[in-house]
């Protein structure tokens, strides 16, 4: 069965309350690990700083820097992205919104970033339709529960993500191995790997777009560039 009609109908208002506990379990694990790393890479599960970069130069991929636009950043974190568009976009025009489970990475993004232009949200998807928007590493940290549950709500979290925008969205799976995420000293968790088939499938089928994948820059992962037909 393909994940389409396993998950269908998965994303609508109606269906988020049956996903209750699995965004409990996320905002729990992440606030965790962000009290105890602080507002770092590893306070997001990466390894590194410069990783966690090469992750934003794909998903970035997907956004034309050449007009002004608008960006929702679901799963922000303490606003990772928001530095990185600073240092490498300094003329960029965009209106960041940068949403999150977790109220205690809410809360050092806004202490660190908040500015005209950059607000910060706590919420499980954003209301407003932006030109783009991005996530970095939510699809990959399965807090619990079977696989065919964890890829409702990674469906879910897809289609939220195409109502959310206007010319297309951009994401990351783990295709294989540990490096960056899920650290030894984490809590209980585990990777959720896959190939990249099903959701490109699922994106072009369910979600009309049209999808180009990145893979190759030296991590077990690929990025997925879905790009609405109707913009």
């Amino acid at each position: 069965m393909s994940i389409a009609a396993e998950t269908a109908g998965v994303g609508a208002e109606g269906d988020r309350a049956r996903f209750s506990d699995l965004y409990a379990d996320v905002e729990s694990y992440y606030s965790a690990r962000v009290a105890k790393y602080g507002a770092t890479p590893r306070g997001v599960d990466w390894s590194c700083q410069a990783t966690q970069d090469l992750r934003f130069v794909q998903l970035l991929k997907l956004c034309d820097f050449s007009a002004p636009f608008s960006l929702n950043d679901i799963g922000c974190g303490y606003g990772a992205l928001c530095a990185y568009l600073a240092r490498r976009h300094p003329q960029a025009e965009i209106d960041y919104l940068g949403i999150d489970l977790s109220l205690a990475m809410i809360s050092r993004a806004r202490r660190r970033f908040s500015a005209p232009g950059r607000r910060f949200k706590v919420g499980k998807g954003s209301l407003r339709r932006a030109t783009y928007s991005v996530a970095s590493g939510i699809m990959n940290v399965d807090v619990g529960g079977c696989r065919r549950s964890w890829e409702a709500f990674v469906a879910g979290m897809l289609a939220d993500l195409r109502r959310a925008s206007l010319r297309g969205f951009s994401v990351n799976f783990v295709t294989g191995g540990t490096e960056g995420t899920a650290a030894a000293d984490a809590s209980p968790v585990q990777l959720y790997c896959t190939s990249p088939e099903p959701w490109i499938d699922y994106c072009e089928r369910e979600l009309g777009c049209t999808v180009e994948t990145i893979d190759g820059y030296g991590l077990n992962e690929v990025t997925l560039l879905a790009r609405c037909r109707d913009c």
